[in-house]
């Protein structure tokens, strides 16, 4: 294993959707057990935050309930923060979740799963770039937020450090796509083999 790991922090709130959030840390978690020194592989330290400053559960849609590592209060510092999307009109109306993802874009490498481009795009983060979210929520990003180019070219646009993806499984996509640039390809290629996943590129 590689002596310093990438840490990574996902994003949860009430009414999150379950594999916006669980796809990318299964990828992730997945990577970080392949991490191998040896073949130049980085480790990956994957936590989930709570969009609280008190409480460290979230029930994401469906009713599963999640526990996360850390609060808005005590999370660490980041290499690489995901804004996973579900129903996000609450977390949207909270000022102290969209001033905290506000506060972390310096984050080297930020991305938004689904409807978490709403999440970014309302605190600031996302101006005028090229972006994609869940087909059915596209015409209204683009109505919410007109200065965006909003395209469904393809499962996950972006690059130089911010990337948003299309709707629910495009984050397992746009995950692997993360490993392959921050690690190496053959570990992206790795970990979606020991996933039985077909890796859309």
């Amino acid at each position: 294993m590689t002596t310093t790991a990438l840490r990574v922090g996902i994003l949860v709130f009430d009414e999150v959707e379950v594999l916006d959030a669980c796809g990318p840390f299964e990828v992730f978690s997945v990577a970080a057990r392949l991490a191998s020194s040896e073949r130049g592989w980085r480790n990956f330290d994957v936590r989930l935050i709570a969009a609280s400053s008190t409480q460290h559960r979230a029930r994401a849609r469906g009713g599963l309930i999640l526990t996360a590592d850390y609060t808005l209060t005590d999370a660490p510092d980041l290499d690489l923060l995901i804004v996973p999307g579900g129903v996000t009109d609450a977390v949207e109306r909270d000022e102290a979740a969209v001033e905290w993802i506000r506060s972390r874009s310096a984050t080297p490498t930020l991305a938004s799963v689904c409807t978490g481009a709403f999440l970014l795009a309302e605190a600031g983060i996302l101006t005028t770039q090229e972006v994609t979210t869940h087909w059915d929520d596209q015409a209204e990003l683009a109505r919410r937020f007109p200065r965006l180019t909003v395209t469904d070219r393809a499962r996950w646009v972006g690059g130089d450090g911010l990337y948003t993806s299309a709707g629910i499984s495009a984050g397992l996509d746009l995950s692997l796509h993360l490993v392959a640039t921050l690690s190496h390809e053959e570990h992206a290629v790795s970990t979606a083999h020991l996933m039985d996943y077909a890796w859309r590129r």
